[in-house]
């Protein structure tokens, strides 16, 4: 429905603009014996608008852009450590890229007395590799195991 409606609409939009303006209605006569009824001549007609065309842009400004220098084999090493008597919260990490290999380790003590920690190495040919330790020293226990899991994605 909604589509007919505008439709009709578009139409009488596009006969408006383009049909010319005519002079008022006469009720005279509507018919005249003596002689030949005149052409009925529009009083104005609508015309197009100019197309106006922007001038050609003859050269544009270099764009300059500012560009990082890269290094295609960076280097970077890290580590952190954490002691608190307090609260138990005992963590270790240290982490290094060399040559394209991320080699690192991390270890923490566990809600329980053990401590774990992790020791792995990343690169592109091999993927993440991960040996995994745990001390299975258990404060409540007092037994001293140790396991050892490894890793691979």
């Amino acid at each position: 429905m909604i589509s007919k409606v505008l439709l009709v609409a578009s139409l009488v939009a596009a006969s408006s603009v383009a049909s010319p303006v005519y002079g008022p209605l006469s009720y005279g006569p509507a018919l005249s014996y003596g002689y030949a009824a005149k052409a009925i001549q529009p009083l104005h007609t609508v015309a197009a608008a100019p197309v106006l065309h922007a001038p050609a842009v003859v050269a544009a400004a270099p764009i300059l852009k500012h560009v990082e220098a890269y290094d295609p084999n960076p280097h970077y090493s890290f580590s952190y450590g954490v002691s608190d008597p307090h609260t138990g919260d005992s963590k270790h990490a240290e982490e290094t890229l060399a040559n394209g290999v991320v080699h690192g380790s991390y270890s923490l003590t566990e809600p329980d007395g053990t401590i774990r920690k992790v020791t792995y190495t990343a690169d592109k040919i091999h993927g993440f590799n991960a040996v995994v330790e745990k001390n299975a020293y258990c404060r409540y226990h007092k037994q001293t195991n140790k396991q050892t899991n490894t890793l691979n994605h």
